[in-house]
């Protein structure tokens, strides 16, 4: 059975950066006041100008806090593409969160990309961007405009965006709760990621992924090595169990298998969810869009 939520089509879009908003509402009037959750330094208003973002605004919005989620494309990819891929904004109207979809920098090639890990994806860019820092910002950003709920900021990304996700996760966990990485992977030499504080993570992979091994290369660990990581890094058992198969994608039948890692701390998770015989991009349903969702819901920051 599919999920059927009634999509909502008056979703305002903002492009946002830092010399001033110029604002599209196709279905909706200027939102009241709200309550920002946050002060932008010059430095990250600076970042923010320099590579404006696109921010979906649920229609839902009175200046409640509101989740936050940041959606990250692949290598050559766009915002907008990886929105359209996973329908997250009609997903946001629906469910009522924040959405921005930013773009990474242009390498030598032409191509947008995240400086993720020495994997993936700076390889073709002199002066690698500081990404970090740039989505710091704007988390940042949004919070000095709106009401977010700081305990429920997340992020989605696939491929290299995935890899992003997993660095985010582990150089800024103070400010991410939860992170979905969709055909990405984790640093190689594990001692590079030091996460101040736990962050709960689902990896997503399809195990005929020929782009992104789901077994890994010795440039990257595979998806079980991934979330292995994220145990120990969360300190949970090394354990992992099969709680449910699913059928997330288009495609007749059940294909997902969804492991967990046991003995997590409490309001901590660590999954993985094998997409069998899948390749590099899933296509996702409505149901298997929906379900990304719903594990980052799960995890807040206590």
């Amino acid at each position: 059975m599919r999920f059927r939520a009634a999509m909502c089509a008056a979703v305002a879009v903002v492009s946002l950066g830092g010399c001033g908003a110029a604002k599209v509402r196709p279905g909706g009037d200027q939102p009241p006041a709200t309550a920002p959750t946050a002060l932008l330094t010059p430095e990250a208003r600076q970042l923010v100008a320099e590579r404006p973002y696109r921010l979906v605004v649920p229609p839902g919005y009175y200046g409640q806090p509101l989740p936050f989620v940041i959606l990250l494309h692949g290598y050559s990819g766009s915002g907008q593409a990886m929105d359209d891929y996973l329908n997250m904004s009609s997903i946001a109207a629906a469910r009522t969160f924040l959405l921005a979809t930013p773009d990474g920098a242009f390498d030598q090639l032409g191509y947008r990309y995240w400086n993720a890990t020495d994997a993936c994806c700076a390889a073709n860019a002199p002066v690698p961007s500081d990404d970090v820092a740039y989505l710091t910002a704007v988390i940042d950003d949004v919070s000095s405009r709106y009401n977010v709920d700081l305990k429920r900021v997340y992020i989605i990304g696939h491929s290299n965006g995935g890899f992003m996700a997993h660095r985010m996760a582990c150089d800024r966990a103070a400010r991410v709760a939860a992170v979905v990485s969709i055909a990405g992977a984790q640093w190689s030499y594990l001692p590079y990621c030091q996460p101040s504080e736990q962050v709960s993570v689902l990896q997503v992979h399809g195990t005929s992924d020929t782009l992104i091994l789901y077994d890994g290369s010795p440039a990257y660990p595979g998806a079980r090595t991934t979330v292995a990581d994220w145990a120990v890094l969360n300190r949970c058992a090394t354990d992992f169990s099969v709680a449910a198969v699913w059928d997330l994608d288009t495609q007749p039948g059940v294909e997902t298998i969804r492991e967990l890692a046991i003995g997590c701390p409490p309001g901590v998770g660590v999954e993985l969810w094998s997409m069998i015989g899948v390749s590099h991009a899933p296509s996702f349903s409505a149901w298997g869009s929906n379900f990304l969702y719903n594990f980052l819901l799960v995890y807040p920051k206590p």
